[in-house]
């Protein structure tokens, strides 16, 4: 471990597992709150579900401002500037009046909220050696899969017994602890770089030369698109659960809490994975199986077999795999940076997100009244991501043949020291 300060290991995970849980504690803790979010503001469900495209929009875009600001003033000046954006922008989404002004504020409070993920990426990248960095992911990802848990219920009792308003007040007190956590134990991992250009020009630049990479490519836009049929789940999963199944805004914070332990379960596995198998043959496997859950899926919705309790089988298995492919593909595309970490971070979150949302959309869009968009959505986004892995290995095989077999040399390494 590469770490230059002496706070604990424990402490450091923590609060970087925080920053990077910001989003999608973001997300899930208002989601039983649409319906009444829709009544409140008289509208539908379906334009509440515009805030959660808008913050997804916001966390894309707001990504690549980050990079350079974290490669130019440090990690720890810009999170302060983006965490005070959030919880600004969250105290307009509490007093908001209508679904539209509801909706251009979670697009601010994206754009404040995502330097966590941006720089807990990069921090990983700048704290630890390269061959940790797998079992670090893996760790982030049980603190960020909490989030699922406890999220969707806290949200769901404070609805029911104080107005969705308070959700927003709620998430204002968790950023400000999450601020005073980096203030106390969070070490700068990088010091500021007056020589580092914030011209539009040299920072295009650089992101082209990361996406140029041929492993970062393939293992980000892999990561990405299979990634994205988790936020298709999260667009979709109101409506399925609470309008086609009828469960009750506590009941779906329950059925969000049990399909996320499979995340955490997973993530968790993936560790002990580690010590004999790599991360490129864990991705491997896992993408094959979950292309065949995702085919379950969209098969149940089409011959009208969905039912409550297959769907939340389906659906727990297919989030198990996100468990094994998310801190593998992070690692294997981060893997190749040492330096300009930063960047590389922003450029694989902005395509991450971007995926996702534009799946969000795109439950939306093919709304129909029935669980097929979602399904059909995770399953595309699954399959589409294997014919990217697997067609991205074949072109780039000899490039990336140096990089990867790098990488796997440290796995190995990192198995016979454990």
């Amino acid at each position: 471990m590469n770490i230059k300060a002496s706070k604990p290991r424990f402490y450091l995970i923590l609060i970087l597992g925080l920053l990077s849980a910001i989003g999608p504690l973001s997300i899930d803790m208002y989601l039983p709150a649409f319906p009444s979010i829709a009544k409140n503001l008289n509208t539908s469900v379906s334009s509440v579900m515009l805030s959660l495209s808008s913050f997804f929009v916001g966390i894309s875009v707001g990504q690549l401002f980050y990079g350079p600001l974290l490669e130019r003033f440090g990690r720890k000046t810009p999170l302060y500037f983006g965490l005070s954006l959030y919880a600004l922008s969250a105290l307009a989404c509490a007093t908001a009046s209508s679904v539209e002004t509801l909706i251009v504020f979670r697009f601010f409070q994206a754009l404040g909220g995502c330097v966590g993920m941006v720089a807990s990426r990069a921090m990983v990248r700048d704290l630890f050696d390269v061959k940790d960095n797998a079992k670090v992911f893996s760790t982030l990802m049980l603190v960020i899969a909490v989030s699922p848990i406890i999220a969707p219920t806290l949200g769901g009792f404070i609805t029911t017994y104080l107005g969705w308003r308070y959700i927003f007040g709620m998430l204002i007190i968790i950023i400000a602890l999450i601020i005073a956590g980096i203030y106390f134990l969070l070490p700068e991992s990088k010091k500021p770089d007056p020589n580092f250009s914030l011209r539009p020009h040299k920072i295009l630049a650089g992101f082209v030369t990361i996406i140029k990479n041929p492993q970062f490519a393939v293992y980000t836009f892999t990561g990405a698109v299979a990634y994205a049929g988790l936020y298709a789940y999260i667009s979709g999963s109101p409506y399925v659960f609470m309008e086609v199944f009828k469960v009750t805004e506590q009941q779906y914070g329950w059925i969000f809490a049990i399909v996320a332990g499979g995340l955490i379960g997973a993530s968790q596995f993936n560790s002990r994975l580690l010590k004999k198998y790599s991360s490129e043959q864990i991705i491997k496997t896992t993408l094959t199986v979950q292309g065949v859950i995702g085919i379950l899926l969209v098969l149940t919705s089409l011959f009208g077999f969905s039912e409550l309790y297959s769907t939340i089988a389906l659906v727990f298995l297919f989030l198990c795999c996100q468990g094994f492919l998310f801190p593998n593909a992070s690692a294997l595309s981060m893997a190749p940076f040492s330096q300009n970490a930063g960047n590389a971070s922003a450029l694989m979150g902005f395509i991450q997100m971007s995926v996702g949302a534009f799946m969000s959309a795109l439950v939306s869009l093919l709304h129909n009244e029935s669980t097929l968009p979602m399904t059909g959505v995770m399953a595309f986004c699954t399959l589409s991501a294997s014919l990217i892995y697997f067609i991205g290995k074949k072109i780039a095989i000899k490039k990336i043949a140096a990089s990867t077999a790098l990488v796997e040399e440290e796995e190995i390494e990192m198995v016979n020291t454990i």
